[in-house]
């Protein structure tokens, strides 16, 4: 699936590496095609603060309605 800057974006799996869970929300700041589709996510906590922000591929990802 292809998002969007500014799509808010949920994860279908954990990254131990950066200390996101499964589940967690996050915002797509950046999406690449090169060299492969990826999308550079933000994670926040509850006082706006970033604390992670990395690049994830599409199948890792699922859109939030």
């Amino acid at each position: 699936m292809k998002f969007n800057e500014l799509d808010v974006v949920e994860t279908l799996c954990d990254f131990p590496e950066e200390k996101i869970k499964k589940g967690e929300s996050g915002t797509v700041v950046i999406a690449f095609t090169n060299p492969n589709e990826a999308y550079e996510v933000e994670f926040i906590d509850d006082m706006g603060r970033t604390t992670a922000m990395f690049a994830i591929l599409p199948e890792h990802l699922k859109k939030v309605t």
